[in-house]
């Protein structure tokens, strides 16, 4: 059995705010850490049934950043949901929701 890490650098500022997000996986040796400004981390925990959410971003993450973050992950979550269950109708129902979002915040254009 092979372990894999992902390892995740936050510095944080006086306030305890994120200055900086860093990432990296040790699967490469060589590979350098790659600059974020947020994450989003989602764990389902096998006993409790409970999910567990962990949610960073920089200080200098624009608007229109974030806007752009939460519909590729709004449609991501929607194509994972479909991978996992074969849900297509549901699926798809989220996805027109991402759609929608990124209607209203102007990052796709309105069709």
């Amino acid at each position: 059995m092979s372990i894999n890490r992902i390892i995740i650098e936050i510095e944080l500022d006086e306030k305890n705010y994120p200055d900086s997000i860093k990432w990296k996986s040790d699967n490469n040796e060589n590979s350098e850490f790659i600059e974020s400004k947020s994450f989003f981390l989602s764990l389902f925990d096998k006993k409790t049934k409970d999910t567990m959410e962990l949610d960073l971003w920089t200080k200098d993450m624009q608007m229109i950043e974030m806007d752009r973050y939460v519909f590729q992950s709004l449609s991501s979550l929607a194509d994972m949901y479909y991978r996992a269950t074969k849900n297509k109708e549901l699926a798809n129902d989220m996805q027109k929701f991402a759609m929608f979002f990124g209607e209203q915040t102007q990052i796709i254009t309105k069709k």
